[in-house]
């Protein structure tokens, strides 16, 4: 197996100007329900504690949504210096054979009994789409990488691959 195209290797070799570039963000209306729950445990807080000031559990608790979905959305997809980087993990692109989209529809099926437990998998739930890129590496166990994107087309046309789904 090549260094560079194992999921665990670091990609911080990789630094020219992306062709694509994608960052899996939570949905926006994940946020007000975030900061509500955070603010309904320091209204309690503030309760049950009566000595302590008042806006000491709303400053200390309302960081922690923040932090959290923005640690839930660090997740980025880019196409850059010839590397497929999915997260922490890059895949040169000559050892891509092909590509094909996975919608919504099709990616409970993907992850069930047909995923091959030696493939890569890079799911985030609230992303409905995936992409499927099969390996042509005789050196690598690895078969095929699956893992969310929004603009799964997009994403396989940067690769150089043809979304085979449609043939």
């Amino acid at each position: 197996m090549s260094e560079s195209s194992r999921p665990g290797a670091a990609a911080a070799s990789v630094t020219g100007s992306p062709t694509y570039s994608e960052r899996l963000w939570v949905p926006l209306w994940w946020w007000p329900i975030g900061f509500g729950v955070a603010a309904l445990v320091a209204a309690e807080l503030n309760m049950a504690a009566p000595g302590m000031p008042d806006w000491l559990p709303y400053a200390v608790l309302l960081v922690v949504p923040v932090w959290i979905l923005w640690w839930l959305s660090r997740k980025e997809i880019r196409v850059v210096d010839g590397e497929l980087v999915v997260d922490r993990a890059h895949l040169p692109l000559d050892l891509i054979a092909r590509g094909v989209a996975v919608p919504a529809s099709a990616k409970s099926a993907a992850m069930g009994r047909q995923f091959d437990p030696a493939a890569y998998l890079s799911h985030r739930p609230w992303v409905g789409t995936m992409a499927l890129v099969v390996l042509d590496d005789p050196d690598d166990p690895t078969p095929y990488w699956l893992f969310s994107t929004r603009r799964p087309a997009e994403l396989l046309a940067a690769l150089g691959c043809a979304d085979t789904s449609k043939s």
